[in-house]
């Protein structure tokens, strides 16, 4: 566990982005076309707690992108190549592109200075995206990366972003999977090997600093 010294020079306002991943109403909202998931985001808190890091992140200057997964309604360009993906396609909710499905849930603002990156296929909110090149460009060093779910889209952004050279933080309480204990068992296995593992709280405590200038 980091110091607060040591968390606060990592989440400098100037290099910090944070990700939102598939925080969608399609997915964690009330008619979600995972509704386990959706119940567990919500009551484990998760997605309060996103929404109070991305509140947070607009009133301190950091960077906010927001990874939505959607597919065209003709299915074109999307990947059949796993259980997941073949599930997915006869799901009572699809994650079509324009739809209801596809905004990202309340209570999570949007602000006009937030990126929303949408992928059309795979597993993870980086690869094959523009979420990398707009890091880069953004002047990056450390990824916050928040959402759903434990199970696979967060995992993948977490590898892809340490792959590519960022430090990744990883606020576990706003984070969420199914079945609720699995969510513990990745961070404690698997993600904690790889990112800093904090709370919201000490996210929050970080940040509460005043605003910086722009970036490029």
């Amino acid at each position: 566990m980091p110091s607060h010294e040591q968390l606060s020079e990592l989440l400098d306002p100037a290099t910090t982005v944070l990700l939102t991943v598939e925080c969608q109403q399609g997915v964690v909202g009330p008619d979600s076309a995972l509704p386990e998931l959706a119940r567990e985001a919500r009551s484990s808190g998760a997605l309060a707690q996103v929404a109070r890091l991305v509140a947070a992140a607009h009133e301190t200057g950091v960077q906010v992108i927001h990874a939505i997964a959607e597919r065209r309604p003709d299915g074109r360009g999307a990947n059949h190549n796993a259980r997941l993906f073949r599930a997915a396609e006869r799901l009572p909710v699809q994650q079509l592109s324009g739809t209801t499905a596809v905004r990202v849930a309340p209570p999570i603002e949007v602000a006009d200075e937030d990126f929303v990156v949408r992928r059309l296929h795979g597993l993870s909110p980086i690869q094959g995206t523009d979420v990398d090149a707009l890091l880069r460009n953004l002047g990056c060093r450390t990824l916050i990366v928040t959402g759903v779910s434990a199970n696979v889209a967060i995992p993948n952004a977490v590898f892809d972003a340490v792959n590519r050279g960022y430090t990744v933080v990883v606020p576990k309480d706003a984070i969420a999977g199914v079945p609720s204990d699995y969510t513990a068992a990745m961070i404690r296995n698997t993600l904690a090997l790889v990112a800093t593992v904090v709370t919201s709280d000490e996210v929050l405590a970080c940040l509460k600093r005043p605003r910086r200038a722009g970036r490029g």
